[in-house]
């Protein structure tokens, strides 16, 4: 009976939703080329702020439980699970004091009005999966970035979205790549529960009435045994993504 509703819902919420795309890619380019930099990661922002809006047509909520103080200035290491592409707008949103960049595959760089957009201009690294050395680079150019100017680098160390919930190994070279490069971060574990559940029927229909939870663990300074401290992220992480499809 779900399924059978969230087809009209379904259809409403892309049409909101390609409209939001459509409407902020000349914003933003307005904001970044007249205005410069800080204007531009403003209207990156507003624009998850609205996407998030959107995902409410279909009774999406949402809850972001930070406890902790962190640092403005200071670079930070987001690291957390990844169960859909609506994993991004609220830590955009919710983090939007840390300037999160993101760890992306080089395929969203273009062809996505308003995102391919800030991915290419916004300071986030596109990775070619399939070239090592392409990969490796622009690692380092985002870990040396955020240490310069104290932004934060978003990386999603499974690699590809869980569409169960269900979290998978993580994998290292990414994160040794950016504590590396930017010695001075902070790493800050997120775990992320029920975002799956917006595609449990897969791309159309959507799933309705989702209940995505993020929670934000201490962060954390960069320590000498980088892959004893991945290892404590990740098990961090995945004690508290609970809600997943058995």
């Amino acid at each position: 009976m779900q399924k059978l509703l969230s087809y009209p819902i379904t259809i409403i919420y892309f049409i909101c939703f390609g409209l939001t795309l459509v409407i902020f890619h000349p914003i933003q380019w307005v904001c970044l080329n007249i205005f410069g930099y800080k204007a531009h990661k403003g209207s990156v922002s507003i624009l998850n702020w609205f996407l998030m809006r959107c995902t409410n047509l279909l009774g999406t909520r949402y809850h972001f439980e930070n406890a902790h103080s962190i640092p403005t200035d200071k670079p930070l290491i987001i690291v957390t699970n990844h169960q859909s592409m609506y994993d991004i707008p609220p830590i955009i949103w919710y983090m939007r004091k840390h300037h999160p960049k993101f760890v992306s595959k080089i395929e969203l760089g273009k062809g996505i009005p308003s995102v391919s957009f800030n991915l290419r201009h916004g300071g986030s690294a596109l990775i070619n999966r399939k070239d090592p050395k392409q990969s490796i680079e622009a690692l380092q150019q985002l870990g040396q970035y955020i240490e310069k100017h104290n932004r934060s680098a978003v990386i999603f160390p499974e690699g590809t979205r869980s569409r169960t919930g269900v979290p998978k190994p993580f994998r290292t070279t990414g994160l040794k790549v950016l504590m590396k490069q930017a010695p001075s971060a902070l790493v800050v574990p997120i775990s992320i529960n029920n975002s799956w559940k917006m595609l449990r029927f897969g791309q159309f229909p959507m799933g309705l009435g989702a209940f995505i939870k993020f929670k934000v663990h201490p962060p954390m300074a960069i320590q000498a045994d980088a892959e004893a401290q991945i290892a404590q992220v990740e098990e961090q992480i995945k004690n508290d993504i609970t809600e997943v499809k058995s």
